[in-house]
């Protein structure tokens, strides 16, 4: 058994028998030292532990704010972020996760009203792309065959058609953000009497309606637009009023579009500045000689949060341009720009089809392998 050193080199008289020397005659207070034992303690003090908050946190040279993102995108990527782990720790789950095909995909997005709105998206303005290149090329034809010109008034009759068919599919699009302002009407509070005892007050719905944020009412006001021109299409109301909807409707998309647009920005300011401070965190430790096996923890915690920075970046950029394309679209609706209307909305409608369906078919994608994990 390891012995115990004390301090100043005082030991209890193992010799002496009597009564006043059975207990220890403790040193004078020492100030200038900063710890004292006490020898007739049973136990010696523990060693202090390594704070692993103190290991795992990220020191940024930020506002508040950007420490509040970071703990707030660690919660909701939690799920996220264990699947990602088993995946590359576990061979058969990412085994399974390459036998993912793209008809799995496809198939599990237009399960979903949106993924089938997509699809029919890409299908309608490729097929304007198409009559737009056809026209081009036959433009200095005088004269076309029956066959040709059945074939164009069936493809513009398809594309009618499924303009009209994306309409229904999103009817009651009103009811997501109606459940948000709803979800506001009860609100917790405790009572300053009795802290203990929690209540719940109802407010009514037109306070909370005035209370709700400006990009939930403006989707609200929207949906409710887009119905009211679907319905007038349908004939159930005059075309007076689906044509004001309509229009209306359109001013609400361009508003919450510019809206997007702002709010990308900022959050990409934000992802920016995040990104540069992991990135001279890391070329600061990588000057000091560090190997690849000699890597802290921090480091490579740091290097798996750059990745999903660089990520959502990406991502983000997507999300700009495809809120790019909405706004010239509409703004050629709102204003009624006729110069070059018809390419312009057929290639701005495209590109947006494309960039909104791959976001779509990666948030699919990322579902089946956290399936895949979680049953692995």
């Amino acid at each position: 058994m390891s012995s115990i050193s004390f301090p100043s080199g005082h030991l209890p008289s193992e010799a002496s028998s009597s009564t006043e020397n059975s207990f220890y005659n403790a040193p004078p207070f020492d100030g200038s030292a900063s710890f004292q034992m006490n020898p007739l303690s049973s136990h010696p003090p523990r060693t202090p532990r390594t704070s692993v908050i103190a290991t795992n946190s990220h020191h940024y040279d930020s506002t508040t704010f950007e420490i509040k993102v970071d703990h707030t995108e660690e919660r909701s990527d939690e799920g996220s972020e264990g699947a990602s782990e088993r995946e590359e720790d576990d061979p058969v789950v990412q085994a399974k996760a390459n036998r993912i095909r793209r008809e799995d995909v496809w198939k599990e997005m237009i399960l979903t009203s949106n993924g089938r709105d997509k699809a029919f998206k890409l299908i309608q303005y490729a097929l304007r792309v198409y009559l737009l290149f056809h026209n081009a090329v036959t433009f200095r034809r005088l004269k076309r065959t029956a066959f040709e010109l059945d074939i164009l008034k069936r493809i513009h009759s398809a594309v009618d058609g499924l303009s009209f068919s994306r309409k229904t599919l999103l009817l009651f699009n009103w009811l997501a953000p109606l459940t948000t302002v709803l979800a506001q009407q009860s609100v917790p509070f405790s009572s300053e009497h009795n802290k203990r005892a929690s209540q719940k007050t109802v407010r009514p719905f037109l306070h909370a309606l005035l209370y709700a944020p400006p990009p939930v009412l403006l989707e609200l006001v929207n949906a409710i637009a887009d119905d009211v021109a679907t319905l007038a299409k349908l004939g159930l109301l005059s075309k007076k009023t689906g044509d004001r909807a309509g229009r209306f409707a359109d001013w609400c998309w361009m508003l919450s579009t510019a809206v997007g647009l702002v709010e990308n920005g900022l959050e990409r300011q934000i992802n920016t500045g995040l990104q540069t401070q992991l990135e001279n965190r890391l070329y600061s430790e990588s000057m000091t000689g560090v190997t690849e096996k000699s890597k802290s923890r921090s480091s490579k915690f740091d290097e798996k949060e750059l990745e999903k920075l660089q990520r959502k970046d990406y991502w983000l950029q997507i999300t700009r341009a495809k809120l790019v394309m909405d706004l010239i679209f509409v703004s050629y609706d709102i204003f009624r720009i006729n110069r070059l209307r018809e390419p312009i909305k057929a290639f701005t409608g495209l590109a947006a089809a494309i960039l909104s369906s791959a976001k779509l078919y990666d948030r699919h994608k990322s579902m089946l392998l956290k399936s895949i994990s979680l049953a692995a």
